[in-house]
């Protein structure tokens, strides 16, 4: 043997006894992450022992000798090998459960995977499932050496007992991020925290934010797919604000860049809601949805994505907590946690959503503790509200009689000033007519404003009333959506593929009522195209509109229009006699002494004046 081959054999063992002395130190660390995994699983059944191998910090002893995960060198992007193993890391499934909600978690970004309600179902009677396998995602990143996204990794079941679960995620052995979730015995409110212990090292000086994306796919629950869509949206609330401001409603998309900062975000459907609240505010928000077509094969309603930032708190250990809200949008519920999740319930502004929160859904509420059918409640509803309003219809009506009876006065007035030019004197003359005979032209009409507050009270109370949900009456099987008594081969535009008979009988109610109303107007050619819209345009309108909306609505509107034609007949028999209120009308004309003018009609005389002196300098 030459000594160039000597060489050569030297050098090559140099090389396998390096190469098996590296090999050795990466398959340790490579094993560590597989020990914290078999030492913490132990725990993944209720009742087993926790690790009791932990050092003083609670950290647990990482054992050597453990196998790799993959049985061989990993592939992955990332450098730490802890990450590595996280990386595959096989998926597994526990499940919280407190009787109102079953919330199923993944170790897969340590997030919720489905979540069942209690005691609610949709409409085809299937569990209600806000939360569907593979249509959400909750990701924390923030950035070490390079990006992490805890969606990529399958964290450590560190601890579980019956009502709460914790997941890390270590990236060394002493270092981890770790979520925790507690669910109490009662409500829909999920506690979630997230700490962050040893990451300082990992971290740059200058971290002091972190992301949060949040998606979800919420499905669809109910009857009808327009009242969905049109009543579910993206909402948020600024902090020390007493509103919530939502990115709009009845749209197909929208999306708002929010620079400020948010105390939560919630995603809501019709008449359930996912919101994530952030304890200590987020910095700011990105947040938008899209609706899905009506013909989605996974029946899902509303895609919403919350990109959002939070507060990296400055410290070794450190614990930053937030809420999850699963449940339905009833008030009282939702108003009960204190954090205005009330306002998402959609029922109107200032004034219409005064009207609800403080009349309508504490009559709805006292009723409802006596009575158990809703179409009673509503029907008690209309009646008490008829009654509380009868004094303005009442006034309204006798206003307009007074006027009636004084047509034929008013006619010789227009007899007297035929001409074009005399429509102002003739417009002086009435109005001292109704002075002296002490009428407002005013007077039908106020007290009818005032009732316009409450029709459209009703109008944002019913579709938004939880209350009314898949609560059944005569032939409609859930007020707060239409009802069918016959599905049509085709859909009429604007009208829908079905036949609504609430709807029906409140557009025959109202064209009696406009009838009855039409027969005590005024006549004139003036009045005919008016009595034509209110006779017939506005009964088949909304027809048209109601059809596809909440039944209870038009069943209360139904209701309303039958009350007030019945007040109506008791007016006119029982508290004005036209004949007795002309013969009164007249001797009060005759016994006044003539009055200071208006304000109103002195404005009238000048202007009388001046147009009697352009028209003698035109001639």
């Amino acid at each position: 043997m030459n000594k160039n081959s000597l060489i050569g054999f030297v050098l090559i063992g140099a090389i396998l006894i390096l190469f098996a002395w590296y090999n050795s130190k990466k398959y340790n660390e490579q094993a560590a992450p597989r020990q914290i995994t078999d030492t913490l699983s132990t725990d993944t059944v209720p009742g087993q022992q926790q690790p009791k191998e932990t050092d003083t910090a609670g950290t647990a002893v990482i054992n050597p000798d453990a196998q790799n995960l993959s049985g061989g060198k990993l592939t992955s992007p990332y450098r730490d090998t802890m990450l590595q193993a996280a990386e595959v890391k096989p998926e597994e499934f526990v499940t919280l459960d407190n009787g109102r909600l079953a919330i199923t978690f993944t170790n897969r970004g340590a997030q919720p995977r489905t979540v069942k309600i209690h005691n609610y179902y949709t409409y085809d009677s299937l569990d209600l499932n806000l939360i569907r396998e593979n249509k959400s995602s909750f990701d924390l990143r923030f950035f070490t050496s390079q990006e992490i996204s805890t969606k990529n990794f399958s964290f450590d079941l560190f601890q579980r007992s019956d009502t709460s679960l914790i997941y890390r995620l270590y990236v060394d052995s002493v270092s981890f991020v770790e979520f925790s979730y507690t669910l109490p015995a009662e409500g829909y409110m999920l506690d979630f925290k997230v700490r962050f212990s040893s990451m300082k090292r990992h971290l740059s000086r200058s971290t002091n934010m972190f992301d949060i994306e949040w998606m979800l796919d919420l499905p669809r629950l109910e009857k009808g797919y327009d009242n969905e869509k049109n009543y579910s949206s993206v909402l948020f609330r600024y902090p020390n604000s007493n509103e919530v401001e939502n990115l709009g409603l009845r749209k197909e998309s929208s999306e708002k860049d929010v620079r400020t900062k948010l105390s939560w975000v919630a995603f809501q459907q019709q008449f359930f809601s996912a919101i994530l609240v952030a304890e200590n505010n987020f910095n700011s928000g990105l947040l938008n949805y899209n609706i899905f077509p009506e013909n989605d094969p996974d029946r899902s309603l509303m895609h919403c994505k919350a990109l959002v930032q939070a507060q990296y708190p400055d410290g070794d250990d450190v614990v930053v907590p937030f809420k999850y809200y699963f449940g339905p949008n009833h008030f009282k519920t939702l108003k009960s946690y204190d954090l205005g999740f009330e306002k998402i319930v959609p029922l109107g502004g200032w004034l219409i959503g005064w009207i609800n929160r403080y009349v309508i859904i504490l009559v709805f509420d006292l009723l409802s503790k006596f009575i158990g059918n809703y179409g009673i409640i509503i029907l008690l509803l209309t009646i008490l509200i008829k009654l509380v309003i009868s004094p303005l219809t009442i006034k309204s009506y006798i206003s307009s009689a007074k006027m009636r009876v004084l047509k034929p006065e008013v006619d010789k007035i227009n007899a007297k000033y035929p001409k074009q030019e005399d429509a102002m004197k003739k417009q002086q003359e009435t109005m001292a007519l109704y002075q002296k005979t002490g009428i407002s032209m005013f007077g039908g009409c106020l007290p009818m404003l005032f009732q316009f507050p409450i029709l459209f009270a009703m109008f944002k109370f019913f579709p938004a009333s939880f209350e009314l949900r898949q609560q059944g009456f005569l032939w409609a099987t859930d007020l707060s959506a239409y009802d069918s008594v016959l599905n049509l081969p085709f859909t009429i535009p604007l009208y829908g593929d079905h036949v609504s008979l609430f709807a029906l009988l409140m557009a025959i109610s109202m064209f009696f009522y406009s009838k009855l109303n039409a027969d005590q107007m005024s006549t004139g050619p003036q009045m005919a195209g008016m009595k034509l819209m209110t006779i017939y345009f506005m009964p088949v309108f909304l027809l048209v509109f109601c059809n596809n909306l909440s039944s209870g609505l038009s069943y209360y509107y139904m209701l309303s229009n039958l009350f007030t034609i019945l007040q109506t007949w008791v007016i006119r028999k029982y508290f004005v006699d036209e004949k007795k209120l002309y013969a009164q009308l007249k001797e009060k004309a005759a016994s006044n002494a003539p009055k200071k003018k208006s304000k109103f009609q002195e404005r009238l005389d000048a202007a009388y004046k001046a147009q009697q002196e352009q028209l003698k300098k035109r001639k």
